[in-house]
């Protein structure tokens, strides 16, 4: 499996920490997707977006700040990080802070950067005032070329860096841009955190993409990778991991969380991972709840795997276990994984496409009315008071996830049990595996 990227360009924004990359990457992107504090370091993985200028689209990758000084575990995974996205990148964006001038990290990166021999723009950001930009000029001793001053907070001088960028864009790089990826899945990796959704989302694209660390919370961004398999383009976003709101305290940790709520929003198929050792938690409950209130296919994967022991009824036993702590998603398929041997994660891909039809399924409406008229032979609805519910007509108005319309007589009358009967009858006819359904009940007045 490959990173599926050849059609667009790749913009890497590198640079020594708090300079203003994330800032010039959100402007750029038109979106706020890179954590921005004043805190050094915030940015630990790469980050991608798509950009756009003048009708041409690209791939935008935001990084962690090169820290050439020490030596610490995160330091050099922040590092790497950023030196993969150099060697992924078309064109490099060096961003320099024209207030704090040329310091001896902006000399050592540059020298970096030149062995890399990729085409880098030197951008001098924060040049807010013309006393800022006069202090661009000792930028040119790094030998990049000319700085282009850009206030990135103000907006200020980014269309020309654009343009100069654009124009460092390699001929083949622009091939095939009109043809548009609709069959993409996109598939959001959720969890609380520390469960192995970093080390899962590492196994199924075959790159080491994401930090991994028994650090809980080291990936505080949503990062997306495209990759193909089987003819099937998938977008896998790892996301955050998701803490207790009492545990959630500093800015940067809430905008996380709030990011991999983001990601469930728009993904189309969440695996939800659980810890084999520690088993289905409250937060588990509260995470999973939300995909399904989302009406996303959901995937439940249950990972370290290879940490527990087993006996022949281990495997039932923890699947019914589930069943019961997840009461509300008997629908999801449970599959059980190790991220780190990569025991059966192989089978996930495949998993997510069947799960991806499921949650698209449509189906006729004369089916459709013939699937609830039997439903009715076999268990006719319950008297209310003297009154019984009938069904008078059914559609399907929507897929992702499949959505029905009951028309009725009274909706008042469509009890939960009976709702989660019909339910049953559609799944059995129709499978609806790993995905909700939802369910309108409107009054026979409202047909029209």
């Amino acid at each position: 499996m490959g990173i599926n990227m050849a059609r667009k360009a790749i913009v890497a924004i590198v640079g020594r920490p708090n300079v203003g990359k994330s800032t010039l990457f959100n402007n750029i992107a038109q979106k706020r997707l890179a954590i921005v504090e004043d805190t050094p370091g915030v940015t630990r993985d790469r980050l991608y977006a798509t950009g756009e200028w003048r009708d041409v689209p690209f791939t935008l990758v935001d990084t962690g700040g090169i820290e050439t000084m020490g030596e610490t575990d995160m330091l050099r995974f922040v590092r790497y990080q950023a030196e993969e996205a150099i060697q992924e990148a078309d064109v490099i964006l060096f961003v320099v802070d024209a207030r704090v001038g040329l310091t001896n990290e902006d000399e050592e990166i540059a020298r970096r950067l030149r062995q890399s021999n990729k085409p880098i723009l030197l951008v001098a950001n924060k040049a807010d005032s013309p006393n800022q930009q006069a202090n661009v000029f000792e930028f040119y001793s790094l030998g990049l070329g000319d700085p282009i001053p850009v206030s990135a907070a103000n907006k200020l001088n980014l269309g020309d860096l654009l343009d100069e960028t654009l124009a460092l864009f390699p001929d083949d790089a622009l091939d095939g841009l009109d043809e548009a990826d609709s069959e993409e899945i996109r598939v959001a990796i959720i969890g609380r955190p520390n469960v192995g959704k970093s080390s899962l989302f590492n196994s199924l694209i075959g790159k080491e993409r994401s930090i991994v660390s028994n650090e809980a919370g080291t990936t505080r961004d949503a990062i997306d990778t495209t990759i193909e398999r089987d003819g099937q383009t998938y977008v896998f976003i790892d996301t955050a991991g998701m803490r207790k709101r009492a545990r959630v305290e500093e800015a940067v940790e809430r905008y996380s969380v709030m990011r991999a709520l983001r990601a469930v929003d728009r993904a189309d198929i969440v695996l939800m991972v659980i810890d084999a050792v520690e088993g289905v938690t409250e937060q588990d409950k509260k995470i999973a709840g939300y995909a399904h209130e989302a009406g996303k296919g959901i995937i439940l994967v249950v990972n370290k795997w290879d940490l527990v022991e087993k006996d022949t009824n281990t495997t039932l036993r923890y699947t019914e276990a589930i069943r019961t702590e997840l009461g509300f998603m008997q629908y999801a398929p449970v599959v059980f994984v190790s991220a780190l041997t990569k025991q059966r994660v192989h089978r996930l891909p495949e998993l997510i496409r069947y799960v991806a039809d499921q949650h698209s399924m449509r189906v006729s409406t004369s089916v459709l009315n013939q699937l609830v008229e039997d439903a009715i032979n076999i268990n006719p609805p319950p008297n209310d008071k003297g009154r019984r519910l009938k069904l008078l007509y059914t559609t399907q108005v929507k897929t992702k996830p499949p959505t029905f319309v009951f028309f009725v007589n009274d909706p008042d009358l469509m009890h939960f049990s009976y709702r989660r009967y019909l339910e049953n009858k559609l799944r059995e006819a129709m499978g609806f595996e790993g995905t909700p359904i939802h369910f309108i009940v409107r009054s026979r007045s409202e047909k029209e």
